[in-house]
Parts: C-alpha cells; sequence; structure tokens
C-alpha cells in the first residue's frame, strides 16, 4: 500500500515527523501564538482527501484555506504547471509571456459585464490593496467603507479593512476605513424580522453612513460578494443592487472581494453573479488556479481603467502575473469548463449540501442555523436556540467547539472552523457518495455539541 505521491505508510510517517520537528524549530506560523502551537502535517493529497503525517486519510470540507476548488492534486493543472516550468519559468511584468495573457482573456470572459482589464497580484490581500488605491486615484477621496464581520487580507490596508477581531492590533485609527453593519438577518442589527426589512434597513444604514461621513470624503465600499470567514452570510434579495445604486447616488466605487467566493465556490462563476450587480472592481485569487501557485488580481471596468490611460498607475509587483502561476490558473478555468465543475458545485448545494445540512440542524439542538450556496456553507452552532447564544463567543473558541472539531478530525472529517461556525466547503468537484460520508462523520460529532446546550 502506497500513498497518492508514492510513499509508503512507514516512509511518510519519517518523512512527516522530521517535517513536524523542522517546523517547530523553524518556521514561525501566522495567526497563531507560537508556543502552544501544535500543526497538523499532511504528506499526501488527491481528490477531496488528505493524508496526515500518521497515514490517516481525511476528507477535506475545509478546501485547506478554501481555496482548492478543483481539487487536490487535479492532473490537468500538475501538468500545466510542469510544462510551464519546463518552458519558462519567470519573466518580469513588463514583459508579455503567453500564459499571462491567456489566463487575462480567459478571467475577463468570465468577470461580469465588461471588467475586461485584469491586474495581476500574487494573492488576495495585495489584490483588496490595490484595488483600493486604484479607488482613490480614480476619485480623489480617500475613505472606504468596509463591513463588521468581514475579512479582506492580511496586508495593512486590508487588515483595516477586514471587520473581524484579527484588524484589532494593527488598527491604529488612521487607515481612512470606516465600519457599517452588513445585512445578516440572523444576527440582524436592525431588529428586522424578513429578508426584506433587513434589506431595507441595512440600506438605510449605509447611506446614512455615508451621509454622516460626507459623500465627497468617500472613494469606495467593499463588501465581500458573499462574506467567507466571517460566517458565509448570503445576502437578502436587493442589497447588493441597493449598494450599487448608492454608489452611483454618490459618485463612489464600488469594489466586489471574490477572493474567496470566486471561481465557483458559489455554484456560479462569481458569487456576484447570484446577484445581477456588476462592481467597479472586483478582486479574486484563491479558486483562480485553486491556490496551487499564488496569484490573485483585479477585475477593472473601462471608467476606472481609462484613469491611467495617459497617467502612470503608481503600483506594481514583481511577480505579477508570473509564468507558473497564469499557466495554473489556464489549465484551472479549462479545466473547469470541461469537467462542468461549477454546474457541480451549483447542483450538489441545491440537491445534496443543503438539504442534508438542514435534515441535521432540524436533528441537533446545537445548530441554530444553516447558510450558503453551491459548496460554500456555514453551520453556526449555539447553546440555546431561543436565545442564539452562541457556542463560542465572538473572536474566541470555546471547550465545546474544540471537542466538537476533535471528533470530525478523529473520524476523518477536516473542517474549516472559526468560533462558532462549521463552514462546510470541500472542493467544487465534490461528488455525493463523498458528500455523505463527510456529512455522517459531522452528524457523529454533533451529537457532542448537543451535549453543552441547554
Amino acid at each position: 500500500m502506497t500513498l497518492p505521491n508514492g510513499l509508503t505508510p512507514e516512509a511518510a510517517r519519517d518523512q512527516a515527523a522530521r517535517a513536524y520537528e523542522l517546523d517547530r524549530k523553524h518556521v514561525f506560523h501566522s495567526w497563531s501564538a507560537q508556543k502552544s502551537l501544535h500543526p497538523m502535517v499532511i504528506t499526501a493529497a488527491q481528490g477531496c482527501y488528505v493524508w496526515d503525517g500518521d497515514g490517516n486519510r481525511l476528507l477535506d470540507f475545509s478546501s485547506q484555506m478554501v481555496n482548492t476548488n478543483i481539487g487536490h492534486q487535479h492532473p490537468k493543472v500538475v501538468a500545466a504547471i510542469q510544462e510551464q516550468a519546463a518552458t519558462l519559468c519567470t519573466v518580469g511584468p513588463a514583459y508579455v509571456n503567453d500564459a499571462r495573457s491567456e489566463a487575462a482573456r480567459l478571467i475577463a470572459e468570465r468577470t461580469p459585464g465588461d471588467l475586461d482589464r485584469i491586474f495581476f497580484t500574487n494573492g488576495g490581500a495585495d489584490a483588496v490593496e490595490h484595488a483600493v488605491r486604484m479607488a482613490r486615484l480614480h476619485t480623489g477621496r480617500y475613505k472606504v467603507l468596509a463591513t463588521y464581520r468581514s475579512y479582506h487580507g492580511g496586508t495593512e490596508t486590508a487588515v483595516n479593512l477586514t471587520g473581524d477581531p484579527r484588524r484589532w492590533p494593527n488598527d491604529h485609527g488612521n487607515a481612512g476605513v470606516v465600519h457599517f453593519f452588513g445585512p445578516f438577518l440572523y444576527r440582524t442589527q436592525f431588529h428586522a424580522t424578513t429578508e426584506a426589512e433587513e434589506t431595507e434597513r441595512a440600506l438605510q444604514h449605509l447611506e446614512q453612513t455615508i451621509a454622516l461621513e460626507g459623500p465627497s470624503t468617500i472613494a469606495a465600499v467593499i463588501l465581500e460578494s458573499v462574506p467567507g470567514t466571517a460566517g458565509i452570510m448570503v445576502p437578502p434579495p436587493g442589497y447588493l443592487a441597493g449598494v450599487r445604486a448608492l454608489c452611483d447616488k454618490y459618485g463612489i466605487v464600488f469594489i466586489a472581494d471574490e477572493v474567496m467566493a470566486g471561481f465557483g465556490r458559489t455554484g456560479k462563476w462569481f458569487a456576484i453573479d447570484h446577484f445581477d450587480v456588476v462592481p467597479d472592481l472586483l478582486t479574486f485569487a484563491k479558486g483562480v488556479n485553486s491556490g496551487y501557485v499564488p496569484l490573485g488580481g483585479v477585475a477593472i471596468a473601462p471608467h476606472i481603467a481609462a484613469t491611467f490611460d495617459d497617467r502612470a498607475y503608481p503600483g506594481g509587483l514583481t511577480y505579477s502575473g508570473h509564468p507558473l502561476a497564469t499557466a495554473a490558473a489556464v489549465a484551472t478555468i479549462n479545466a473547469m469548463t470541461e469537467e462542468r465543475i461549477v454546474e457541480n458545485a451549483a447542483d450538489m448545494g441545491e440537491r445534496v449540501i443543503g438539504p442534508g445540512l438542514r435534515e441535521l440542524a432540524d436533528r441537533h439542538p446545537s445548530v441554530g442555523e444553516v447558510r450558503g450556496l453551491g459548496v460554500f456553507w456555514a453551520v453556526e452552532l449555539v447553546r440555546d436556540r431561543a436565545t442564539r447564544e452562541p457556542l463560542a463567543p465572538y473572536g474566541g473558541t470555546s471547550p465545546a467547539m474544540t471537542e466538537t472539531v476533535a471528533a470530525a478530525k478523529a473520524a476523518g472529517l477536516l473542517l474549516f472552523v472559526n468560533y462558532n461556525r462549521l463552514h462546510v466547503v470541500p472542493p467544487c468537484t465534490i461528488g455525493e457518495g463523498e458528500f455523505k460520508e463527510g456529512l455522517a462523520i459531522l452528524d457523529q460529532a454533533l451529537t457532542v455539541a448537543d451535549g453543552h446546550t441547554v
């Protein structure tokens, strides 16, 4: 018996032990207190599965960082990276190369409206940085409005735009960012009882924020089309169209952050396509090539791009449109199209994942709500359904969550976890049998959470 990478279990365990030892000696991990950290080793991956350092196979319902949309080790993408490496490993951003040009064409064909110019970055955070820079230069204004319960990246501007507690240690109040409440009916800030009320009151709140901050001072409003890490809160009908209308009314640039939700995750190429809205700028990363090589970018509307027709854009990156990354993007997008992977995500979400999670919610008192689209779902865990008290505090964790996640992992399921939520975000390629395998494990793990309810 061998693992997908050709190693025997014994060799894989030896390799994992050495990797773990060196990691703890030399690797400084992000978003972590280093001393208490005990990271899991991954020695192999294939499709929807990963293998840990002990040779255990786990179903990857996290897609790692919600980015392996096409699954692990897709042969067409691996071959494209190998072929590009043998042809041209790197080239400066000022030069034309066919991988970058073709990737830009394929992305532009799929972005909404006329967002046909593509600025490549190395990931999602720097895509957000450059989108904000473009908006500020285009408008001559500085402030940017972003929601609480959001995540836009870990670099300076992006982390200040972020609305979750990871912003706090980095926020000195001088980034030109103003936060407001987005719609989230389950934990409404607007005392709404219906989606229509939530939309109306959330838009009134946004317009009041614009008025009080001064429309002439605001460069952009940035929103995740469907917020990801913050809770997969699908916006209610009419909300994104209302934001678009407010931005048009006050001359504000509308930036759609599709870093996590884009490239098939919600069952469409971009999440904003569910709402028939076209932003001025759209940021992407993660799913564009399933994270096989770091890549991100900004899709730019003509009126924004025209600002820099005769005026140099003051920004760039050494690895912008790197050949290995863009070759991986070309292969990923073509494979997703040929294999109808986006359609699979839509079908699985509507026919299998949504109904399966809702059935679990009916049977487990710890589940307050399930919500999502495609292969992008959140299971909100609560101590008390009546009061909606979360199973872990905002910005923190709890023994109940730790035990629940540990139970899932011990049974062979890897989950994306944030505060009191389990995110069910498998690759877009997942099949019905694989999902039901994971659902059965999740069903068992939720009995642990149920033991902490009142």
